[in-house]
């Protein structure tokens, strides 16, 4: 089944939270929808790098041309001189008229496969539709501060110290903890091993969650 449909990717605005493949993700979903016939804006509530390989509108003019010509893009405001884009001075509501579907980053991991969100996070607009968020199986049997952004306030909600290695109980008691909604994408199963944990992990989350290797092209549904 095609990683759209196991996520129940609606048309309309979907935001994508966590850590461990939010951008591959998003790409991902981006590829495969505009390989369906539908337009498809990549963009960012928060930071994020241009994805490689795509056109990149960074004004709003850009932006008209642009999706006369592709089915598939990214657009976003640059951001001092990092290289990063924030987001598009184009309201979200009106990107989503002009688009099938708009796919937005919502929120930073720091490249940890883990993460806890702060009290300002994640950057949800009002016209979402679906919000997935998406887990690491890299940091699991890693250390909370090796494993997690924001290492303490992940082991506060796991209610252990931050040297204390990530199981897949530990990470479920923390995503129930901060779970709004949310359709859970358990990433980075590249392994047996991984497999494994991805698949104890939805076991321990309310719905289950899809469980699935990006990098492998590879995912399957696990849902109670």
């Amino acid at each position: 089944m095609e990683l759209a449909k196991l996520l129940d990717i609606r048309p309309g605005v979907t935001a994508a939270v966590g850590s461990g493949g939010k951008t591959t993700l998003l790409r991902t979903l981006g590829e495969e929808l505009a390989r369906a016939g539908h337009t498809v804006l990549l963009c960012t509530t928060t930071k994020i790098f241009p994805f490689d390989g795509l056109p990149c509108a960074r004004t709003e003019e850009e932006l008209e041309k642009l999706r006369r010509k592709h089915r598939l893009l990214c657009a976003g405001t640059p951001y001092l001189d990092t290289g990063k884009l924030t987001a598009l001075s184009v309201p979200m509501a009106a990107l989503a008229e002009r688009f099938d579907y708009v796919l937005a980053e919502a929120d930073g991991s720091a490249q940890r496969p883990l993460k806890a969100h702060a009290a300002h996070e994640p950057v949800i607009p009002p016209e979402v539709r679906r919000i997935v968020c998406v887990v690491g199986l890299s940091g699991l049997g890693v250390p909370i501060e090796e494993a997690a952004h924001r290492p303490e306030l992940y082991a506060d909600l796991a209610g252990v110290s931050v040297q204390t290695p990530v199981t897949a109980e530990i990470a479920a008691t923390v995503l129930r903890r901060e779970e709004r909604g949310w359709r859970f994408f358990i990433n980075q199963a590249d392994t047996p091993e991984r497999w494994a944990w991805g698949r104890e992990l939805a076991s321990l989350l309310p719905g289950g969650a899809i469980v699935g290797s990006l990098q492998k092209g590879a995912c399957f549904s696990c849902l109670l």
